[in-house]
């Protein structure tokens, strides 16, 4: 059969390919989060937010509504492996992958019954900035009999999705005070990561 003039060479469409997965590598512009972006998810977080303080539903019957909004909206696994600090190099895969699973049912007790405070009251996001690397949604907690305060979210895109990695209530910064707690829970247990693991639980 006679050769086609118009078809490329094998070696003209390996390196074609080669162009398009080098392309597909480099960073888009348009597909990166922007300021609208970071704040329609924190739009969507504090809507959940505040349809479970509002729901009528037990403080424990809330705990589960509050794990699916840390699932769907945060970087689980970035913060967890903040909070173990130091203790994240050693640990093995299924270490970390246990402690993440564990974590996040933990922080969802531990910032659902704060959230749980705000009942009668509401959320509401105001603003968004940039800063280095990331974004800071700025919203205000309103609580009945209680003055207004500040919250604020970091948000990043880091993890390949727009998702929020830290919290800071009242200016006492999540990651901050998350790797002080952890740091100190493990060190009640002798430095045992399979045992925080277990106690998580319970916590």
């Amino acid at each position: 059969m006679a050769n086609n003039p118009y078809s490329p060479s094998r070696r003209a469409v390996a390196a074609g390919l080669v162009a398009a997965m080098a392309a597909a590598a480099l960073p888009r512009t348009a597909a990166a989060l922007t300021v609208d972006q970071a704040k329609q998810l924190i739009d969507k977080a504090v809507a959940d937010v505040n349809q479970i303080i509002n729901s009528g539903k037990s403080q424990n019957a809330m705990y589960p509504e509050f794990e699916k909004v840390f699932t769907r909206y945060a970087d689980v696994p970035t913060i967890a492996r903040s909070a173990l600090g130091p203790a994240a190099r050693s640990a093995s895969k299924g270490q970390l992958s246990s402690f993440t699973k564990a974590y996040r049912g933990y922080l969802s007790r531990k910032y659902g019954r704060r959230f749980r405070e705000f009942i009668g009251g509401k959320i509401e996001v105001n603003d968004a900035r940039a800063i280095k690397s990331y974004y800071e949604v700025v919203s205000t907690a309103y609580l009945q009999g209680e003055a207004p305060f500040d919250l604020r979210w970091h948000v990043s895109d880091k993890s390949g999705k727009n998702l929020f990695f830290n919290i800071i209530i009242e200016g006492v910064n999540m990651l901050a005070s998350e790797r002080t707690e952890i740091g100190a829970l493990l060190d009640q247990r002798g430095g045992d990561l399979d045992r925080l693991i277990s106690d998580l639980s319970d916590l």
